[in-house]
């Protein structure tokens, strides 16, 4: 019966179905079932999410709406449609600049897996957030490459700032906006805080959480707000994305100074012990906190990066002996996150770290700690315990993130191997990733 209604109704992968289920009904789009699951049904609902429905338990099956691209083959292209991706110029306007990596930003739902994929080409990222450009022309479009934000590691961050650079010494663009995927997306923004040095225009890196084909997609208002703030005088280096859950306005926040915190939500990324540079609506830019002003001159690419360092998180028992395999293999530098104020076992511990910090440390391999909390900043003098690890070596970063301190070590690592022009140089705030004055 089921083959019959998908027969003489013609549905197909894509489009959008009633599935009846005696007292159940679920509305949704038609994916393409996994090879090893043809007995299922598998649709997407309205809210975003998957399910699959045995075939065996169906009662009827509906077509609602024939899918986008079918109802444009059966009509034939309109007279007036627009050429796909082409975008409008209007010399009142400022140019910028965009560089497009991936991510959630810059797919849409694949039809036949229900999941999400590369968008065919970067100018449909256009045809879905029109209005990103009430405020700019697009003068330049760059694609180095399309990766999801995992699959990226330091040489994505150089070729990034690479191009970025290229772009923002082009006097007809005032400013740059990056696309990227949210879960390394803050590894991203520090390392182009420290690789773009004398930087002279905004470069605003942007995401979505959502793909761009979901009605409560946030890339429609993160793109706005960057297009903004990327013609603002805010020259720094900076994410900027939703606020809150609401469609309200958007936070410009330090590339250095910002981590996810949520899976999901559109407000994922927070500003840690720190504040945002501004709130950003889709008409004005209402200032928060100092910033560094666009100026004239050239900014300089300064991305020489040391690859072999790592981060490594202290859980309670571990053995200190995990710092062999470092030494061994030749590592230049570990990030240690640490407990409260900057402890590792000690003295009455079972397993005292001291005698192995010392001796890698002896070796030449330089070792930082930041705090496994979010919030605060290091004080190892507070406790003996602290002491004792401060009087190894260890240089204690302060209030910097985990995240940017392990791009920042390798960009400095690239820079000099000596400990204490390296200890200088990683307690040197160069891009707001230290804060004398913490904020919540």
């Amino acid at each position: 019966m089921v083959s019959e209604k998908m027969s003489k109704w013609n549905i197909e992968i894509g489009d959008y179905v009633e599935i009846i289920l005696g007292k159940k009904e679920f509305r949704g789009t038609l994916l393409q079932s996994p090879d090893d699951e043809k007995g299922v049904f598998l649709i997407k609902l309205d809210s975003g999410y998957n399910i699959g429905v045995s075939k065996k338990d169906v009662i009827d099956l509906r077509l609602l709406k024939k899918t986008e691209k079918a109802e444009k083959s059966d009509k034939g292209k309109d007279s007036n449609e627009k050429e796909e991706g082409k975008v409008e110029k209007n010399n009142q306007k400022p140019n910028i600049a965009m560089i497009i990596t991936g991510g959630t930003i810059s797919s849409s739902l694949d039809s036949k897996t229900g999941g999400v994929k590369w968008l065919t080409s970067p100018e449909k990222l256009f045809q879905f957030y029109p209005n990103m450009f009430k405020h700019i022309n697009l003068y330049k479009l760059e694609v180095p490459f399309m990766k999801a934000s995992e699959s990226m590691d330091y040489k994505d961050w150089q070729k990034i700032a690479k191009v970025a650079v290229e772009l923002l010494n082009d006097d007809n663009i005032k400013g740059l906006i990056i696309t990227h995927g949210t879960d390394f997306l803050h590894y991203t923004s520090s390392a182009l805080s420290f690789f773009l040095k004398d930087l002279n225009k905004p470069v605003v890196l942007t995401y979505s959480q959502r793909s761009s084909d979901r009605a409560s997609s946030d890339a429609s208002l993160n793109l706005e707000c960057a297009a903004l703030a990327a013609v603002s005088d805010i020259a720094e280096v900076m994410l900027v994305g939703h606020a809150s859950t609401n469609d309200d306005f958007c936070y410009a926040m330090p590339g250095a100074k910002v981590r996810k915190f949520h899976a999901s939500r559109r407000d994922a990324f927070k500003v840690v012990n720190g504040k945002p540079f501004a709130k950003v609506f889709t008409d004005r830019i209402e200032i928060l906190s100092d910033f560094n002003m666009r100026r004239k001159g050239k900014v300089k690419l300064d991305n020489k990066f040391e690859e072999k360092i790592a981060i490594v998180r202290f859980y309670p028992g571990q053995d200190p002996d995990i710092l062999d395999y470092y030494s061994k293999n030749k590592y230049k530098g570990l990030i240690l996150e640490v407990s409260g104020l900057g402890h590792l076992p000690v003295g009455e511990a079972r397993q005292s770290w001291i005698k192995k910090l010392n001796e890698v440390q002896r070796k030449g391999m330089i070792i930082c700690a930041t705090a496994q909390t979010i919030y605060g900043r290091l004080n190892p003098l507070v406790y003996s315990n602290g002491r004792e690890l401060l009087k190894t070596g260890i240089i204690f970063l302060e209030d910097m993130l985990a995240e940017t301190a392990f791009v920042k070590l390798g960009w400095v690592l690239a820079k000099t191997k000596k400990r204490e022009e390296v200890k200088k140089l990683m307690l040197t705030n160069f891009a707001h990733e230290l804060n004398d004055r913490l904020e919540e």
